[in-house]
């Protein structure tokens, strides 16, 4: 694939390229020199959607809201406390 450079230094990426990157608009483009060749290296902006129950499948506890939720993330460390302790050798 071959693209002109633009007027104001643009160059087009191949959609190609894109598509198989994962690229987007809004996407940050780094670029760095590397003997007589560049690099780009492209980074997803920030996201803004809510992670709220991403963790939900990896867990069975269920802290109400209202609940105290000092207490639970209390009985949360003991038990991986307890847990932990338990795998520990007796001749440490």
């Amino acid at each position: 694939m071959r693209y002109t450079v633009g007027p104001k230094g643009q160059v087009v990426i191949a959609k190609e390229i894109r598509d198989r990157l994962g690229v987007k608009p809004g996407w940050l483009a780094l670029q760095r020199m590397v003997d007589n060749h560049v690099e780009v290296y492209f980074l997803p902006p920030e996201h803004n959607r809510s992670l709220k129950g991403s963790l939900a499948p990896y867990t069975n506890v269920q802290v109400d809201p209202g609940e105290d939720w000092d207490r639970a993330r209390e009985e949360a460390w003991a038990a991986a406390a307890r847990e932990e302790v338990a795998g520990w050798d007796d001749t440490l």
